[in-house]
């Protein structure tokens, strides 16, 4: 398998400018843990992500050297954890440079480049712009694919899989972090939902697209004011039968 039969499609992407309460409030909106950082022009310069705002002046958790540290470490590394805890635009957080992986990746490599470089996360790019990403999460829905005992995607598969993704996109309803996974015309929808009717919508969309054999739910809802969330019907009932 390869990263564009699992990555998610739709990137939430912010600019090197765009404020720092303002990226928090999008990860909590769209339940996501990272968010890529793109130019005007669109280009990838960089990834911010919830491991960027621990250690913040807001909070109190800023970093407390010992005299002696500080004269080890120099001058300059104390400047930057200051920018870093009092920064109030992405681009002073973020981290530049990041790994990036292609739409033919292999999974095998996705994980290697994962542990390698401790992220959670990696931006699938085609030349400088932003076409996906693969998170843990993809890997997990990958991994939940195989454990049912389905075939390896054909060719087939990753068209249906294309078409799906395209006539829910378009709508307000489309699940945050929509993921769809189909194995010989079997389809399975994860991502967050936050409004019941917004299911049955993902349901259908996926059923009117020819060759579709049968959808599985695995759509998590979320309440966005107290942050409570539910597993999909089906998934409670496996839970409940394993």
């Amino acid at each position: 398998m390869r990263a564009h039969q699992i990555m998610t499609r739709s990137v939430i992407s912010v600019t090197p400018d765009t404020s720092i309460v303002e990226a928090a409030n999008i990860m909590l909106k769209r339940h996501v843990s990272g968010l890529t950082v793109v130019d005007d022009s669109g280009k990838l310069v960089g990834v911010v992500s919830e491991g960027d705002f621990i250690r913040r002046s807001e909070i109190g958790t800023g970093r407390k050297r010992g005299r002696w540290l500080r004269f080890i470490l120099g001058a300059g590394k104390s400047a930057g954890d200051f920018v870093h805890e009092h920064g109030r635009k992405v681009a002073e957080v973020m981290t530049t440079s990041p790994v990036t992986i292609t739409e033919d990746t292999a999974l095998a490599e996705i994980v290697d480049l994962m542990e390698r470089n401790n992220v959670k996360r990696l931006p699938v790019v085609r030349g400088d712009k932003v076409v996906g990403i693969v998170s843990r999460a993809n890997l997990l829905q990958a991994v939940a694919g195989l454990a049912r005992e389905v075939p390896d995607p054909t060719a087939d598969d990753d068209h249906i899989r294309g078409r799906i993704i395209d006539a829910m996109e378009k709508y307000d309803w489309c699940p945050f972090g929509l993921n769809v996974i189909v194995r010989d015309g079997i389809v399975h929808l994860s991502g967050v939902i936050t409004e019941e009717r917004s299911r049955q919508a993902a349901i259908v969309a996926a059923e009117n697209v020819e060759g579709v054999k049968k959808v599985h739910d695995h759509l998590c809802w979320v309440d966005t004011m107290s942050g409570v969330y539910l597993n999909s019907p089906e998934d409670d009932d496996l839970a409940k039968a394993s």
